[in-house]
């Protein structure tokens, strides 16, 4: 396949339905009960370090990222990102991701954790939260929780439950 020419923009208000109608094609009505569901409820993305990932006009990818907490230990949790399935495998979540991270580390966030497949997000940096450090509400996988360091050594003696970060509550 030929290389796409995407763009990578901050994602903005005018979004919020292409993006709303990208996850229901995605992840489906089932994404509601899922633990990183729960904790945005009540605390909105941060549009800033949120972005989309365009083909031309065509919105093709969404990343957001959301305040949280981590016991008093401000973080940030990256998701969802997500993809058209046709044009997946070709680098739009990678630059989706590579973007996110350098302007969250730029805007001076140290942390960034999410729930995925290690195998895919440790390429960008994220490793798996050792068991028993921290907790989330509702169930999860925690061998799918990954916390990625912005600046080194920022988890360490970091635990606690992870919450929203209820400063930034709406």
């Amino acid at each position: 396949m030929s290389e796409l020419d995407v763009t990578i923009l901050a994602e903005t208000p005018k979004d919020a339905q292409a993006i709303e109608r990208l996850h229901e094609r995605t992840f489906g009505p089932g994404r509601f009960v899922l633990s990183a569901y729960r904790l945005r409820e009540h605390v909105d993305h941060l549009l800033d370090l949120s972005f989309t990932a365009r083909i031309g006009t065509l919105l093709v990818g969404s990343v957001r990222q959301l305040p949280i907490c981590i016991g008093d230990t401000p973080a940030l949790m990256l998701g969802p990102l997500t993809v058209e399935p046709p044009f997946r495998s070709r680098g739009v979540g990678r630059m989706l991701l590579d973007r996110s991270l350098r302007d969250a580390k730029a805007k001076g966030h140290r942390l960034v954790i999410l729930v995925g497949d290690e195998p895919y997000y440790s390429r960008v940096g994220f490793k798996v939260i050792p068991k028993g450090r921290v907790t989330m509400p509702g169930p999860v996988d925690y061998s799918r929780l990954l916390v990625a360091e912005l600046v080194e050594g920022a988890f360490d003696g970091v635990s606690g439950n992870i919450r929203p970060d209820w400063s930034k509550a709406r």
